[in-house]
Parts: structure tokens; sequence; C-alpha cells
């Protein structure tokens, strides 16, 4: 079944994103392998420090006037909360939040100071955040705004695609983390609509590849929330992928790569010592794959890893940084 979303949709997108978010540049890595060009593109720099707004604001920008004057409600471990509430924020729209209590205090403190209401769940998975969000909208008239099972939300998320194809038109290979399949979905969309020979390839860590497991057995993987809470990725600790951007990776995505524990710590210090970039580990995966995969991926001369967020916690920044 091909995708819903046309490169319309995605352009249009971008109009209404327009003033929102940052036309994050693409930074060249100094130490790409020779005969390359290796290029990051730091979502970070986005107002709430994640690639999350996008598709939050273009969901909320298009629901009818009625929709909005009844408000909104998400389920985040953080960064798409801080997305919602920050376009809630802007558009003067009501928001509440479903988080985890065990989501990183620096994205739950920014989510409030945004307007946003949190409501902390103890216990549960992603689906137990899902069915207590869906309970309030029911219960209170609220619209959901989906973390990424939504086409609107992977419209808005394909810009930074656009972006990509913008600055270096012949770009061979994207790299994409992939939590629950929204920013990958997106992005390989608005490229492979441009340019169906550019390798998609996402990357997961080893705790999580719930979409690695699902693209090769060709439906969809649910993984225990036990095993995939240990990654120190907490941004891709999603069991599973929507139905929706399921499809449009088994349509979209050439490949799923994973790394380990070690490898995205040392990308986020390899990160900030060598390029000056904050990253969150759940962005820091993609450079993690190009410094310890590089000869499991096609061949190319022109790579793109997107770094999706920069919200990490200060503690374990500075544990990063020194090494432990």
């Amino acid at each position: 079944m091909q995708s819903v979303i046309k490169l319309d949709d995605i352009r249009a997108a971008q109009k209404r994103l327009d003033g929102v978010v940052v036309k994050t540049g693409l930074v060249p890595w100094s130490d790409s392998a020779e005969g390359e060009r290796w290029y990051l593109k730091p979502e970070g720099l986005q107002p709430i420090g994640a690639f999350k707004l996008r598709g939050g604001y273009n969901k909320i920008a298009t629901l009818s006037d009625e929709e909005r004057s009844r408000g909104v409600i998400a389920f985040s471990s953080g960064n798409h909360a801080q997305g919602v509430a920050y376009a809630a924020r802007s558009l003067g729209i009501r928001a509440v939040i479903v988080m985890p209590a065990r989501a990183p205090e620096i994205k739950r403190l920014k989510t409030e100071a945004m307007g946003a209401e949190v409501v902390l769940l103890s216990e549960g998975g992603e689906e137990e955040w899902r069915a207590h969000a869906e309970a309030l909208a029911a219960e209170q008239g609220l619209v959901m705004v989906a973390p990424f099972n939504d086409e609107t939300v992977i419209a808005g998320n394909g810009t930074c695609g656009l972006e990509i194809l913008a600055e270096v038109p012949d770009v061979d290979m994207v790299l994409v983390p992939i939590g629950g399949g929204g920013l990958i979905s997106g992005v390989g969309a608005a490229l492979k609509m441009s340019r169906p020979e550019i390798k998609i390839i996402g990357v997961e860590p080893e705790l999580a590849n719930d979409a690695q497991l699902s693209l090769r057995q060709g439906k969809l993987v649910a993984l225990p929330i036990e095993q995939t809470k240990q990654t120190a990725a907490d941004g891709m600790r999603a069991t599973q992928l929507g139905d929706i951007t399921y499809r449009y990776m088994r349509e979209y995505v050439d490949d799923i790569i994973t790394v380990n524990e070690y490898q995205i710590r040392a990308a986020v210090r390899t990160l900030a010592l060598d390029s000056r970039l904050v990253a969150e580990p759940s962005g820091a995966v993609p450079v993690a794959a190009l410094l310890n995969r590089r000869a499991e991926l096609p061949v190319a001369k022109k790579i793109v890893a997107v770094i999706s967020g920069g919200n990490i916690d200060p503690q374990l920044l500075a544990d990063i940084l020194q090494g432990s």
C-alpha cells in the first residue's frame, strides 16, 4: 500500500512551519572517511531541542477552530511533549501531556514551563500511557496528537528531508534514528519521492531494535518494556512501531542497523568534544553507526546523519564526558 501523504503535503507543511522551526543547516564532519563527505543535521538546535516540533506543530496547526477550542493531549517521554506544548502555547491552545514518571526531569520541567498540564504515570509502558491519554481525551473532549503514528505528523517531519535535499541535492545516503518511526517515515518519504535512489538507513539501539526486527520479518514485532527501558536512548524506548509508520518504513527505508550502548555514549562524547554539538543518546545513534558500522552500510560519497535532539540530562552528559 502506498503512502497517503504526497510531496505537496510535505511542502505545504514546510510553508506552515516557516518562521516556527529552525532550518537546521548541515554541519560538515571533519573526520569523514576517505573519499566521502559526512554531514550532521543538528535538530537539537530547534526551539524545543528536538525535531518533534515539526510534526507536532503541523498537526495542531491543521486542526479546525472547533478542535482547537477543545484543546489537545499527547503521551510522550519528553521530546514530543515539548513539541506539543510549544505548538499549543504558540497557537493559544490548552495542552495536556501524559508522561512516564521516569522521563528525564529536564524534559518534564521544560514541558511544564511551556504551560502544558503534565500528568505523570509511575507504571507501565507506552501502551499504558496511550490508554490513559485516550481516556482523558474522551473524558475532557481533547484532541489527540500522536507522537508518530499520524500522517500529518509524518508530513511535518518530512520537512527535515526537504531541507537536506535543498542543501545537498546530490546526497547519497541519509541515516535517521528510529523511535516510533515518525521521523524516518517523513524524511524517507520526502527524499524517496524526490530522488528514489537515495539510500535511507534507520539506526536503533541493540536493546530497542523492534523496527529492525519488524522490517526483516515482514510483520510488526513488539519488544518487552523491560528490555527497551534499559537503553540510555530514552527517546527510542517505544516497544513497537505504529501501523502507519511501519507501512512507510516498508516503502521508503532500505535497511536498519543497530549500535550498542557503549557506541551510543561514545558518539555523544565525540559530538560534544569534536563538533561542539550537544546530542542526547537518541540523537547520537546515527553518528555511532557511522563511526562503528560504516563497512556494513551502502557505498556512498555524501552522507547525512540526522541528530534528532539534544535534550540530554546534564548529569548523564557530565558522566559521558568524564568517560564513566
